[in-house]
């Protein structure tokens, strides 16, 4: 049933369809090349001047998906059938999702704004004034501007402080112009009408493509952040750059004290092309989801200190166009690798270990981008379970897992840019099919979507 239309601040009008329980502001469109990406060491950084207490306690038995003994399933997740209930129509090129113990959703959206969704209305809460193209706004039924050209920049990530509402601060992923693209890490001070933003890092490099970016608190309450190479490949593989890495961060922008030793000390792992899920398994495990090079995207557990490979190594087996794992005994290699014909463009994803989708319990959900599907993987530490898919078991891909991929939803929603689990145990999703590089019938009236993902 839809609610009335209503405008808000200078944004434009949306359709709020279904109760279910963020950002921008910026230099009108410009496409610009990386720098260098400073390649010289870091000093440790210094933590940021709050005005709230950001220390968090690090104990994992503390988080609420801790599980050291899970398993995964041993039936196909296609048991059951899916549907989609649509929440809100007519988002602006929306990026992530992320939701508050209370059921709050918080919405970044590329164009530059972060809203906040709840008791059935949308608000925006903040337009950084830095983030690009931030005056280009893009209305229903339109593409405009620097996305229509199939830019990857704007209002990206975004993760509430663990200890949120306590600590009202909220931390977004912004590209942002300089002599040069760039991106930066700020959080928000959420207590007032008008947020007070405080940068945690600049002046990472960007570009207008492969910027990353996912953010998360992990199970011990570090901020872990993957960012792009900025097209630059050399920057991934230089350990104190920050481009094409995963960090690990205090809530301040510290470095935690366990962080590996490889480079700038808040590098978690580096050789990464373009990564864009960060998530968990129950045992605390991070994960990542990346895009390769023509094909041959990833599923990736990262190496704490690990090169993940980018850009000397992309390839196994007969496929040996950009290098292959199995010849490069310090590099850590993915799960899974679609290899050179099976395009994923995989985006933000979650570890799904709700109670709302039994069939999808402890199984990876991605969003599908160019293949505009949604994927199920079941990871397995050791041998596979028989259950149909496709299965990712070559002698050259991780040593320690096996995975099998149901595909879901192909062509019906599209891009799909998130899917995030609620605290309802609710899977949402997130499209992206006005950034312009949908194909047909997308994108279609409405778009873009916050869905929730059901059992039919």
């Amino acid at each position: 049933m839809s609610s009335p239309l209503r405008s808000r601040s200078r944004l434009r009008r949306r359709e709020l369809l279904l109760a279910a329980g963020t950002a921008a502001t910026a230099c009108a469109g410009c496409i610009g090349r990386v720098d260098d990406g400073a390649t010289t060491p870091h000093p440790d950084p210094e933590p940021v001047e709050s005005a709230f207490d950001l220390s968090v306690e690090h104990d994992i038995e503390s988080w609420d998906r801790y599980d050291p003994d899970w398993t995964a399933p041993e039936t196909s997740p296609l048991d059951a059938t899916f549907d989609v209930e649509p929440i809100i129509e007519g988002l602006e090129i929306p990026w992530d999702l992320e939701f508050a113990a209370d059921g709050t959703c918080f919405i970044s959206e590329r164009v530059g704004r972060i809203s906040r969704y709840e008791a059935g209305e949308l608000d925006a809460v903040t337009e950084p004034d830095a983030v690009i193209d931030h005056a280009t706004s893009i209305e229903a039924g339109e593409e405009g501007g620097w996305w229509e050209a199939g830019g990857e920049g704007g209002l990206l990530g975004i993760a509430l402080h663990p200890n949120y509402p306590d600590v009202p601060v909220l931390y977004g992923f912004y590209t942002y112009e300089t002599d040069t693209l760039r991106n930066r890490l700020s959080y928000f001070d959420l207590s007032g009408d008008d947020p007070e933003e405080t940068v945690v890092i600049d002046a990472i490099p960007g570009n207008d493509y492969h910027n990353g970016s996912r953010l998360a608190f992990g199970p011990r309450n570090y901020l872990w952040v993957t960012t792009g190479d900025a097209g630059e490949g050399e920057l991934a593989a230089d350990p104190n750059s920050l481009a094409g890495k995963v960090l690990r961060l205090e809530p301040d922008g510290t470095a935690p004290d366990d962080n590996p030793d490889v480079g700038d000390p808040r590098v978690y792992s580096y050789g990464h092309r373009n990564p864009q899920t960060m998530t968990f398994l129950p045992d605390g495990t991070p994960i990542v989801t990346e895009h390769g090079p023509s094909a041959r995207d990833e599923v990736i557990a990262l190496a704490a200190g690990g090169d993940h490979g980018w850009p000397t190594v992309r390839s196994g087996g007969g496929d040996d166009e950009y290098g292959r794992y199995e010849d490069h005994d310090g590099v850590t290699p993915p799960i899974v690798n679609t290899g050179s014909s099976d395009v994923w463009a995989p985006s933000g994803g979650a570890f799904y270990t709700g109670d709302a989708l039994s069939s999808l319990r402890n199984r990876l959900v991605i969003g599908g981008l160019g293949s505009q599907t949604l994927r199920s993987v079941t990871l397995y530490r050791g041998a596979a379970a028989d259950i149909g898919g496709s299965r990712y078991d070559d002698e050259w891909l991780h040593p320690d897992y096996e995975a099998v991929v149901h595909e879901l939803f192909e062509d019906e929603l599209g891009r799909i840019r998130h899917v995030e689990q609620g605290p309802d145990g609710v899977l949402y999703a997130i499209t992206s099919n006005r950034d312009g590089r949908a194909t047909d019938p997308f994108p279609t009236s409405g778009d873009d979507r916050l869905v929730r993902i059901v059992e039919a």
